[in-house]
């Protein structure tokens, strides 16, 4: 599948990861773990690599080189306090801090899909983790684009982001933050789930468990920058308050509106006492319900609609199905932490019944 393809890949980079750090046997898992998902000629040869490294590594233990490998510790020690990261790793985390939302945190638009956020997380997540990034603020810029794509890959909380944003920003810089000039990024919804939790559900685990996000109740808050929006202010101030409340009018027009101009959908993937003609499309045998006016008041092409019925079932199933691995893979995650053998037995005997049925249905 396309989909483990690309899981396969980001198993590669984290992997090349350990590499460099010299931590060949969780390297080792990581490549393992790319083969199963979508076995690669890449894999396959970084993980010969890693292999000679391993046994590279317990000759050099077994020869009588003691004080060698003790000079060698020495002048690892002192390269690594004098260069604790580099000016790309310095850049990332700089551009973090300049942002003033999370469509820019991410670096994608607002017409972004859940697809495209989520490959702009895995490819910052890569090259800002605390764990690799020792630039100052890069735990911080981690905990913003574990935020960012926390709320941006939710749909209600994304509507409120995107509706009422802008006037919290306003609200934030004529109130308590007139002091701050950049947009603070770790705030905002309160997210489900950690910023490390998010990096074991797109990566499958692999760096340790550390405490950088915290949880904070209360509405959408961010810090703006103070000064344009002053001037701002001062230039629009006679039209703020109707732009404030542009939104929610439009929000309420509509809702008035809908009961006119919306019509019931032709069909329900579920049973009620509207929907309660039980129908099979041809293709994949997926059931469906109708009205029982179905017949005599649907007069479009069938075909079209059985497609349209496909395409919404196989859609929450994948949905479904994240959810399920990403269960799965966040109690592994933790089992290890504790390092629980029985409960990460456990945890990797979870079923993941909705990726079955893709399976099943695309053997069909």
């Amino acid at each position: 599948m396309e989909s483990n393809k690309e899981e396969a890949e980001f198993c590669i980079k984290v992997a090349e990861l350990y590499i460099q750090k010299k931590e060949l046997e969780r390297a080792e898992q990581f490549l393992r773990k790319a083969q199963r998902m979508y076995p690669t000629k890449k894999a396959e040869d970084i993980l010969a690599k890693v292999a000679a490294m391993s046994k590279q590594n317990q000759k050099s233990e077994s020869e009588p080189t003691v004080r060698k490998r003790q000079t060698t510790a020495k002048e690892a020690t002192h390269t690594e306090t004098s260069s604790d990261y580099t000016k790309e790793q310095l850049v990332y985390v700089e551009r973090i801090k300049k942002c003033k939302d999370y469509y820019e945190i991410l670096g994608v638009s607002k017409e972004a899909t859940d697809s495209d956020i989520k490959k702009a997380y895995k490819k910052l997540a890569l090259q800002l983790h605390p764990d690799k990034n020792k630039a100052p603020g890069a735990a911080e810029a981690f905990k913003a684009i574990g935020n960012a794509v926390a709320i941006l890959t939710d749909v209600e909380k994304r509507k409120q982001y995107d509706l009422y944003g802008s006037e919290e920003e306003r609200l934030q810089s004529s109130q308590t933050h007139q002091n701050h000039s950049h947009y603070n990024y770790t705030r905002g919804f309160e997210p489900d789930i950690t910023a490390e939790e998010l990096f074991s559900m797109f990566f499958g685990g692999g760096f340790p468990q550390q405490e950088f996000y915290m949880r904070r109740s209360g509405r959408w808050a961010r810090q703006p920058d103070v000064q344009s929006q002053h001037t701002h202010a001062q230039q629009a101030n006679g039209y703020t308050t109707f732009l404030q409340m542009l939104p929610v009018l439009l929000l309420i027009l509509l809702t008035m509106m809908s009961s006119f101009f919306i019509s019931d959908p032709v069909y329900s993937l579920h049973s009620n006492a509207k929907y309660s003609v039980l129908r099979t499309t041809q293709g994949l045998k997926v059931p469906y319900y109708v009205k029982e006016n179905f017949h005599t008041e649907y007069q479009g092409s069938l075909r079209r609609l059985e497609i349209s019925v496909e395409e919404e079932y196989l859609n929450n199933l994948r949905h479904a199905c994240f959810r399920e691995k990403s269960y799965r893979e966040t109690m592994m995650w933790k089992a290890r932490n504790f390092g629980d053998q029985e409960l990460f037995s456990k945890a990797k005997g979870i079923q993941t019944p909705s990726c079955n049925k893709i399976q099943e249905l695309q053997g069909v």
